[in-house]
């Protein structure tokens, strides 16, 4: 595999018997430029039986292969003792021949390139171990529990190493973490080393994306979403139709997406699909922050920020909406009223926060209903409710808040000019829309519960849930049974993303792709989860 290969997306094949090696790896071909075979992921007792297809699938050479034989301990999937590591290589666990082919990499971990090392300067060269010696070597280091803060030692000693190629991988907390494994790539270009780095977990999937454009030898990708081999891995699939790996160099405008949790947002797959649509030179990626200020901080703001890179806007999600604006230099009026900012646009080292979720809000019901004088229900008075409840004042709604907390609900609703009652034992009749703020019934552990039953929802005309995942909410069945017209929160979250892009781009978003796009996700997302299903 030469240097000027084409080596940007490796997917691992890691298979529990070797009768499923084969199958494996026709599939990783078809989306792969590089084949990892994980012969630690198969069971002890599978080793020798592998060892004649490997070599077959060798010889056939579909793509470049990397042979990793990994311990538990660094990151494997079972225990290899030390002299078995040490003994394991294709050309003597396997039948030798003339059809016998060498992999094209062999991935070893740092302890034992430095064994090899001292081997050779005891005059036993390390080709006797390894074909090809070091041209075909990784040296490779793995820590699973943090983003080590002596990255840059752990570097000068494998570089100090005859391997062809370096790899670190760390776990990441906060995308913060990833600015440690960039300056990697940096000083690895600098001196001329090939090099893989990669931050692991939810937290690092900016280095899996923008890795190979920053210098990376490769990156890794999965198989699909459930035969990830690191944590925060994404499917190859994703980083070639979802992020245009390919097409990303270190001049791609980069957007994205602040919250905590992040990895699981439909934003990538409406921002990415509208930038492949509109043809432009952008990615949208996720960026898993802890610490909103450390994040602007150092890596958002042109006066301050550690990375080189060409940031153009984000967009922000929970925890951070309330949060970032102490952060920022500029906020439109609607989000200083709202005090909420969901978008953010880098421009003339200047940063520049707005609303986009209020005029969006009520998406759903535009054209649909007369807002003008009807009578408005909004379950719950957090930041969701604040932009409900400026939308309905602008189209000259009479609205009431309804929440547990009277006494902290009523300065919300008097901000907007709206009444407010409690929401224990309330009555929706005579309302001509019911909206739920909460987040109660988003998937996942709210998934089974409603702000309000069917009996509270007898009597109202329209029932309109913002959360959008799943795209019918316990609230929506309650309602349909009440014998309301039922609204999700997808159409809201198109149009306000829709928005964002407008903010960041000075164009048009082509509406129709990111609502296709969403309802994809979304249906992906629920095939996902009855294939998971006992």
């Amino acid at each position: 595999m030469s240097t000027t290969d084409n080596a940007r997306v490796c997917v691992p094949v890691c298979v529990r018997r070797a009768i499923d090696l084969a199958p494996a790896i026709k599939r990783a071909a078809q989306v792969a430029d590089v084949i990892e075979l994980r012969l630690d992921c198969l069971d002890a007792a599978e080793l020798d039986a592998a060892g004649p297809v490997v070599a077959s699938e060798l010889v056939a050479h579909v793509r470049p292969f990397i042979l990793t034989f990994r311990p538990e301990e660094q990151g494997g999937r079972r225990s290899i003792e030390w002299d078995e590591r040490i003994d394991f290589r294709v050309d003597a666990a396997w039948p030798r021949g003339s059809e016998c082919r060498y992999a094209d990499l062999y991935d070893l971990e740092l302890d034992l390139v430095l064994h090899l090392q001292q081997r050779e300067r005891e005059g036993r060269p390390v080709d006797d171990l390894w074909p090809s010696g070091w041209g075909r070597i990784i040296c490779s280091h793995h820590d699973f529990t943090r983003t080590s803060i002596d990255l840059e030692e752990i570097y000068a000693r494998m570089a100090a190493t005859p391997a062809r190629v370096l790899k670190i991988a760390v776990r990441a907390e906060d995308v913060t973490d990833c600015i440690a494994v960039f300056r990697l790539l940096e000083r690895a270009r600098r001196d001329g080393r090939e090099m893989i780095a990669i931050a692991m977990g939810e937290a690092g999937i900016v280095t899996r994306v923008l890795g190979p454009s920053r210098g990376a030898f490769l990156t890794f990708g999965s198989l699909d979403e459930q035969q990830a081999t690191a944590p925060g891995q994404v499917s190859a699939v994703e980083l070639r139709s979802l992020y245009r790996i390919d097409s990303i160099t270190a001049e791609t405008t980069i957007t994205g997406l602040i919250g905590a949790p992040v990895a699981h947002s439909v934003s990538p797959h409406m921002h990415n699909a509208a930038f492949a649509a509109r043809r432009m030179n952008s990615v949208y990626v996720p960026f898993e922050v802890r610490d909103a200020g450390e994040f602007i901080r150092r890596m958002v703001h042109p006066a301050s920020r550690e990375m080189a890179w060409n940031l153009r806007g984000l967009g922000v999600t929970a925890p951070h909406k309330t949060a970032i604006i102490a952060h920022l230099d500029r906020i439109d009026p609607v989000a200083e009223e709202i005090g909420a900012v969901n978008a953010i646009v880098v421009t003339d080292g200047v940063l520049h926060g707005s609303n986009t979720d209020a005029a969006a809000s009520l998406a759903p019901l535009e054209g649909v209903i007369e807002l003008r004088g009807s009578q408005v229900a909004v379950i719950g008075a957090g930041g969701a409710s604040r932009a409900v409840l400026w939308r309905l004042r602008e189209a000259n709604a009479r609205a009431t808040v309804f929440a547990r907390n009277v006494e902290r609900a009523s300065a919300t609703a008097r901000n907007f000019g709206a009444e407010c009652e409690s929401l224990e034992g309330a009555s929706f009749d005579g309302f001509d829309v019911v909206i739920n703020t909460t987040p109660l019934g988003t998937r996942g552990r709210s998934e089974d519960e409603t702000p309000a039953v069917t009996a509270q929802l007898r009597g109202a005309h329209v029932a309109y849930d913002l959360v959008y995942n799943p795209t019918v909410t316990r609230f929506m069945h309650e309602a349909h049974d009440a014998g309301c017209r039922i609204f999700g929160g997808l159409p809201m979250l198109v149009a306000q993303a829709a928005a964002q892009f407008k903010l960041w781009t000075s164009h048009d978003a082509p509406l129709e792709v990111m609502h296709a796009a969403a309802q994809k996700r979304m249906l992906d997302v629920e095939k996902s989860l009855l294939t998971k299903a006992p």
